[in-house]
């Protein structure tokens, strides 16, 4: 069974407009799945059968590689990473669009004589968001609400209780786990997929042995500082009790290569002048690319956050921003947090390339929401004043003020903000 994702649409769209188009993401998000649904051949580098074949005719005549039916799907591409300078040729001889798509779940750090620029664009996946699994059910459009002024969210009603939302966490999206049998075998799959990074992934990478208990030790720290501004020294020193002897240089490529596994996404900070550049915070805000690996991580179970909800907010949060990232792909918008010295802070900003944006708050209960409202009240005050005092150098307004919660029922307040269940949500 294959549930549609937001991704087929940006996929042949993308094939219509340029010649290949290379598809990156975690393992396991759907990519290979995905491409091949629009695939009329395919590439299977991975093929035990035939991978030495392959490798052996890359490196004599890649260009072989290349017959068949197209689009042809060439999984896995880095394998044989003169397949892209080999498709990009292929690309120009041919003057052709949606010739190739390629995936990788990793990005190596390959040598390649072309950047691909102009005839391979890059498609990022994640993992499933909850309108793709099916359990939000899309009665809320972030489209509609940017686009339309006129569009009521009133009294839509999300069907996600919180113990649905929970369990939705700690799964995460990753869609073999969708059509598992229990729920005991759909976690299952998260924590499979935790423990195969530390032991097979980080040292699969490029080869380089690289310590399991170390990279345990940093998705471990990672998970209990999810969705905050924690810098690097103290992800270190967190980690203290599991690697006494790890430098800071160490550190710094092991989080690399866990970004080139696609696991680590760390979010970055919108740095508008409205009050001072010096008074802006511009670290990470640190995040995993799904919430199963944090609850993974942690070696939690859905029970767990039933009572202990304050954890499971940071949890929310991570899951919100995978959600918005998938949504945001399919926009052409990108994720980024804001936060100040003088402690004022909004969860997610959600840009659109034509400067439209939306401050948005993640709060999992009803009682935050005042505060959340609070929060994003504030910033468009300040840029309101920014803009009376700088005239010459206005900044836009938000275009929308946005409180996704775990709740049940969305609604705009009196003062314009949007109350917005994470069950309701979609593209």
């Amino acid at each position: 069974m294959y549930y549609d994702r937001l991704a087929d649409k940006e996929l042949k769209f993308r094939l219509s407009a340029f010649g290949a188009t290379l598809i990156v993401g975690p393992k396991w998000c759907g990519k290979t799945t995905t491409a091949s649904r629009q695939a009329n051949s395919i590439l299977d580098l991975q093929d035990p059968d035939r991978s030495l074949n392959y490798l052996e005719t890359a490196n004599t005549k890649p260009s072989l590689l290349l017959l068949g039916n197209k689009p042809r799907l060439i999984d896995e591409w880095q394998d044989a990473p003169v397949l892209w300078d080999a498709v990009r040729k292929d690309v120009d001889k041919e003057n052709q669009d949606g010739l190739f798509i390629l995936t990788g779940s990793t990005s190596k750090k390959v040598s390649t004589s072309h950047t691909g620029t102009g005839r391979i664009t890059t498609l990022k996946m994640y993992p499933m968001s909850l309108y793709e699994s099916k359990e939000s059910n899309g009665s809320v459009s972030l489209k509609e609400l940017f686009y339309d002024v006129n569009y009521d969210i009133d009294g839509k009603i999300s069907n996600l209780s919180i113990e649905k939302l929970i369990f939705a966490a700690c799964r995460g999206g990753w869609p073999a786990s969708l059509f598992k049998k229990s729920d005991k075998a759909k976690l299952a799959v998260a924590q499979d997929y935790f423990e195969q990074i530390y032991e097979k992934d980080i040292s699969a990478l490029d080869n380089i042995s690289r310590n399991p208990k170390w990279t345990r030790a940093i998705l471990r720290s990672y998970a209990r500082n999810i969705c905050t501004l924690t810098k690097t020294t103290t992800i270190l020193e967190d980690m203290k009790s599991d690697a006494e002897v790890m430098s800071m240089d160490s550190l710094t490529t092991y989080i690399d290569a866990l970004q080139r596994l696609y696991v680590i996404n760390d979010i970055d900070a919108w740095c508008p002048a409205i009050r001072s550049a010096t008074v802006i915070r511009s670290g990470k805000k640190r995040c995993l690319v799904d919430p199963s690996i944090v609850v993974a991580a942690l070696g939690l179970s859905p029970e767990y956050f039933y009572t202990d909800l304050k954890t499971f907010g940071f949890i929310f949060e991570c899951l919100c921003i995978r959600d918005l990232k998938v949504y945001s792909e399919s926009m052409g918008g990108e994720i980024s947090y804001y936060h100040d010295r003088y402690g004022l802070e909004v969860d997610g900003v959600l840009h659109l390339k034509d400067g439209r944006y939306a401050l948005i708050e993640f709060k999992l209960g009803s009682k935050e929401i005042e505060l959340g409202a609070k929060h994003l009240l504030e910033v468009k005050g300040l840029i309101k004043e920014h803009n009376l005092n700088e005239k010459q150098c206005p900044i836009r307004e938000p275009d929308l003020l946005i409180i996704i919660t775990g709740g049940e029922m969305a609604y705009t307040r009196n003062d314009g903000v949007k109350i917005i269940p994470i069950g309701c949500l979609k593209d």
